[in-house]
């Protein structure tokens, strides 16, 4: 009796799972993405706005993506360290970074040689939304008012600010406001926002600027008292506070943005599903809820609108810092 039909049927299917091995092996990355953990790089440390955010978000996309989403902070010079190592990294999905106004739009322009594009050097994933700064005193220090801190400032000779580091979105707004309105500041940076609140608590500084979003408690409890907010409209999580409009000082509105960056050239799939998962976090009541108490105003939006967006902020603030001789 002869085998060849079943040798040729046995050949067959071999070829079968041979020609299966091969197109899977061909599929590119992105059609088995992800497949272990996904880290996302903030560039401040534990506590202030980024980390907060970035933490909300990694806890959903886990959700959403199927794997883990880890938060790595690496802070320090102007969110240029951790910007500059998302930017090296492959890009291949498992590297991004909680982007926001300092490493992208400020940061880099402190710098005598830049460590990365902001606009080419990376891959503009997802905006996430946006927040304003505040201007705030130590309760101690009798400050009630912003016309208050600049008549205390000008009839001192100088006033501390801190902010949460050197390069940050609050040491560049004080900059601007020394430059802006002539009076003399002097910048006292802290390893972010928690140490700074400690230290405006206990009078150590009278004032100090950071994004709103950690200190509304403080507010609230009284321990310290804003005196300005940095956005074009009033927060609504402090409707009694002027903007720096209202206070004839528009060349000092500045707000901070958050998105979600990874390295050039993700593929389009990639940062296509991304982008839809960032979104379909941000339409969450209890997360719209959660970001609304931190004072982040969350919008879902296009990833070209994002990349548009990025380069408009560092087309309007990079020549501004420079402008403005702030260095690192």
């Amino acid at each position: 009796m002869s085998h060849l039909p079943q040798l040729r049927s046995t050949r067959r299917a071999a070829l079968h799972i041979l020609a299966a091995g091969v197109a899977s092996a061909a599929l590119p990355a992105f059609a088995q993405w992800p497949d272990r953990p996904i880290r996302i790089v903030v560039t401040f440390p534990p506590g202030g706005s980024s980390d907060v955010l970035a933490r909300v978000m990694a806890e959903q996309l886990a959700k959403k993506l199927g794997q883990a989403v880890v938060v790595d902070n690496k802070p320090g010079a102007g969110g240029t360290i951790g910007g500059a190592q998302v930017a090296s990294s492959a890009a291949d999905g498992y590297t991004l970074m909680l982007s926001n106004t300092t490493p992208i739009a400020l940061g880099p322009f402190t710098l005598d040689k830049q460590p990365y594009d902001p606009v080419t050097g990376f891959t503009h994933v997802a905006y996430l939304g946006a927040a304003p700064l505040v201007v705030m005193a130590s309760k101690p220090s009798g400050l009630k008012t912003y016309a208050e801190f600049e008549a205390m400032a000008r009839k001192e000779g100088r006033i501390d600010f801190g902010s949460g580091g050197p390069g940050s979105v609050g040491h560049i707004h004080g900059e601007l406001l020394k430059k802006t309105t002539g009076i003399n500041m002097v910048h006292v940076p802290y390893r972010g926002g928690a140490p700074m609140t400690t230290d405006l608590i206990a009078n150590t500084i009278p004032v100090g600027i950071d994004v709103i979003t950690s200190y509304v408690p403080f507010f609230k409890s009284g321990q310290l008292v804003p005196l300005a907010v940095t956005g074009t409209q009033r927060s609504p999580l402090m409707p009694d506070v002027p903007t720096m409009v209202e206070l004839h000082q528009p060349k000092l509105v500045l707000e901070n943005f958050f998105g979600l960056s990874g390295p050039a050239r993700l593929p389009p799939e990639m940062v296509a599903r991304l982008n839809a998962a960032c979104n379909e976090v941000l339409v969450m009541p209890e997360i719209q809820k959660k970001l609304t108490e931190l004072g982040i105003v969350a919008k879902p939006e296009t990833v070209a609108m994002f990349n548009g967006f990025v380069k408009e902020q560092v087309d309007v603030l990079g020549p501004t810092v420079k402008g403005a001789g702030i260095k690192l």
